[in-house]
C-alpha cells in the first residue's frame, strides 16, 4: 500500500524515539488516527488491539469520556497554573490527598513532574541532596541492575541497564554502579533454584557494596517487576533478601513503579506485592491512564524532613517543572483515580488476568518458545532457538520484532525488546473475549514465523 501523504511528512521530518530511522525512512510509520476502548485504528480504517495499552499506559483504553471531560472542565476554569513560590492550583491539593491514601507505605511528601524519565532523575537529585544535608557529602553512588529501564534524561538513561541507551551517548555517569538482573530464565545457573539464585544475587549486591565502600552508596533503585528490559519476574524470596542489605548499611531504595503502579500487577503497586519499603517511589503512566502527560515521586519522611531543613538554610528548594502539577494533569488523574476505584478496575485485573497468563503459558511448549512469564495483566514469551539448551537466536535475525510485524499484519500491537522478548501489557480494562482474541492473533503471528525460521 503507498504510503499516505501524513506518513511520507512522517518519515522526512520526524525524528522517532526508539526506532531504527533508516528502516523509517524506508518503510514509514504506522498512522494512528483513533481509539475505542482497548482497540486503535489507524489512518486506513484497520483496527488492532493494542496489546501494549501504548507504552504499558492507557490503563482504561483509549476512550474514556470521563477523562476527557475532566480535561475539558479544567481547561475551562483554570487552563495552566504552576506550584513554584507558594502557589498552586485547586486540583493539585485535592490529587496529593487522594494520591497518599493510595501509598503502599507511609509517604511525606509529592512532588510532580511530567514523565517517568524526571521523577526518577529527581529521586536522583534528591539522594544528593540529602545525602549533603545530612553530612555524608560522599554517599552519592546509585547501584542500578542490567536490564532496568528508569527513563532516558541523563542520569535515568544511566541508571537504566540497557547497552542501546549508553552506546554512542557517554552514559552511564560515574557514580552508576551495576549489579545483576534477577532473570531465571536468562542467567539462573543449570540446577540453581529460584532462591538459590536470589541469594547468590543478595550475595553480590552486598560485595559490591563493600567493594565499592558503604560510606560512598547512596542509593539503590529497582522495578518490582522489569518492563522494558524483558518483563522480568524476580524469584520470591529476592527483595526479601536485598532490603535488610540496604538497611544495614544505610542504603536509600527507589522503587521505580512507573509501570506498575495503579494496579498492573494485580495491586495498587509492586511495593505491595513485594513488600517493599521504600525512600521513594516514582510513579507516572496509568496515573492519568497517559491521557495527559504527568509524574509524581512520593518522599519519605526522613528524606523530605532533611531537605527541608537544609533549604530553610539555603533559602530556597532549587528545583522544579514549569508543568509540575499541571491543573489539567491533576483533573485527570484524580477522574482516573476515581474511575480505578468506583469500577473496582484492580479487582477486573485479577479476574481476567489468569485468562491472559494461562492462555499464554500454552505456548510454553512451542519448539521456539523458551519461557513465558508474567503477573496481572503484564506478560512476555522469550523466543529462543534450543528453548531446552536456552540457546537464543542470533540478534541479526531478529525473530522477535519479525514476530510484532506479523502480528501488526493480524490486527494486534506488541511490542519487541533485546533477546527476542516480545510483550504484553494490555489495556486493564480489557475483557475476557479481548484476551481471547488477542491470544488468537499472537498464535496467528507466531505461526508466521515459525515457518519463515523453518525456511532458513
Amino acid at each position: 500500500m503507498a504510503r499516505s501523504l501524513a506518513a511520507e511528512a512522517d518519515a522526512k521530518f520526524h525524528f522517532h524515539p526508539y526506532t531504527q530511522p533508516r528502516d523509517l525512512e524506508k518503510n514509514g510509520a504506522l498512522v494512528v488516527v483513533g481509539g475505542r476502548g482497548v482497540h486503535v485504528t489507524d489512518e486506513h480504517g484497520k483496527e488492532y488491539i493494542e496489546g501494549m495499552a501504548g507504552l504499558w499506559c492507557a490503563a482504561l483504553g483509549f476512550s474514556e469520556q470521563r477523562l476527557v471531560d475532566a480535561a475539558h472542565r479544567q481547561m475551562q476554569k483554570l487552563p495552566y497554573y504552576h506550584t513554584f513560590s507558594g502557589k498552586v492550583s485547586g486540583p493539585v491539593t485535592e490529587l496529593v490527598e487522594v494520591m497518599m491514601r493510595w501509598s503502599p507505605v507511609p509517604m511525606a511528601r509529592i512532588l510532580f513532574a511530567n514523565s517517568g524519565s524526571e521523577s526518577n532523575d529527581t529521586a536522583v537529585k534528591l539522594v544528593r541532596y540529602y545525602h549533603n544535608a545530612i553530612g555524608r557529602p560522599e554517599k552519592k553512588k546509585i547501584i542500578a541492575r542490567v536490564k532496568g529501564y528508569h527513563g532516558v534524561t541523563l542520569a535515568a538513561a544511566s541508571l537504566s541497564g540497557i547497552p542501546t541507551m549508553h552506546k554512542h551517548f557517554d552514559l552511564p555517569m560515574p557514580e552508576t554502579i551495576r549489579v545483576s538482573c534477577p532473570h531465571p530464565y536468562q542467567f539462573a545457573k543449570s540446577g540453581e533454584t529460584p532462591d538459590a539464585f536470589a541469594e547468590r544475587l543478595s550475595r553480590e549486591l552486598e560485595d559490591t557494596i563493600l567493594r565499592e565502600g558503604p560510606e560512598t552508596v547512596g542509593a539503590f533503585i529497582a522495578e518490582p517487576v522489569q518492563g522494558a528490559g524483558g518483563v522480568i519476574i524476580p524469584p520470591p524470596r529476592y527483595f526479601d533478601l536485598i532490603q535488610p542489605i540496604l538497611k544495614k548499611y544505610d542504603i536509600l531504595l527507589i522503587a521505580d513503579e512507573v509501570v506498575s503502579g495503579f494496579g498492573r500487577l494485580g495491586k495498587a503497586f509492586g511495593s505491595e506485592v513485594y513488600g517493599l519499603q521504600p525512600d521513594f517511589i516514582t510513579v507516572a503512566k496509568m496515573l492519568t491512564s497517559a491521557y495527559v502527560p504527568m509524574s509524581a515521586l512520593y518522599v519519605s519522611d526522613r528524606v523530605y524532613q532533611a531537605v527541608a531543613d537544609a533549604s530553610a538554610e539555603v533559602g530556597v528548594f532549587g528545583h522544579g517543572y514549569t508543568y509540575g502539577g499541571h491543573p489539567v494533569a491533576c483533573a485527570v488523574a484524580l477522574e482516573a483515580l476515581k474511575i480505578y476505584e468506583e469500577q473496582d478496575v484492580i479487582g477486573h485485573v485479577n479476574r481476567v488476568s489468569p485468562r491472559l497468563q494461562e492462555g499464554l503459558k500454552k505456548f510454553s511448549d512451542h519448539p521456539y518458545v523458551g519461557d513465558v512469564r508474567g503477573m496481572g495483566l503484564i506478560a512476555a514469551v522469550e523466543l529462543a532457538a534450543d528453548p531446552a539448551s536456552r540457546t537464543p537466536f542470533p540478534a541479526e535475525k531478529g525473530v522477535a520484532p519479525y514476530l510484532v510485524r506479523r502480528a501488526q499484519e493480524h490486527g494486534l500491537i506488541l511490542r519487541a525488546m533485546a533477546g527476542d522478548i516480545v510483550a504484553f501489557s494490555p489495556p486493564l480494562i480489557i475483557s475476557d473475549a479481548e484476551i481471547d482474541e488477542l491470544l488468537l492473533r499472537f498464535e496467528r503471528a507466531l505461526d508466521d514465523t515459525t515457518a519463515w525460521i523453518n525456511s532458513w
